[in-house]
């Protein structure tokens, strides 16, 4: 091999590694970032999971107290008025 091709087999050696360093960097700092990122997501998932627990109870404490309400006071239908009202006639007035 003659000193021209392995300085040049040497120096593209070196850059190939030297942008595989590059490259390993980048994929460590986007690394970094996802699992910063992950974390972020796993304590707002936890958040929200609370969240729906106190709406559940929340939500089942007001579905008892609706009950509640109802048992104390029934709805009564009242009956229709059978026949026709006797209404004064505008006007007429029973005081005299």
């Amino acid at each position: 091999m003659s000193k021209g091709v392995f300085i040049r087999l040497l120096l593209a050696v070196a850059i190939g590694l030297s942008l595989s360093a590059c490259q390993d960097k980048k994929a460590r700092e986007e690394n970094e970032q996802l699992k910063a990122h992950v974390l972020q997501l796993q304590k707002d998932a936890g958040e929200l999971g609370n969240r729906i627990d106190v709406l559940t109870t929340e939500n089942a404490d007001l579905k008892a107290e609706i009950a509640r309400l109802k048992a104390r006071h029934p709805a009564k239908k009242t009956p229709a008025p059978k026949g026709h009202r006797h209404t004064t006639k505008p006007g007429a007035s029973s005081e005299n």
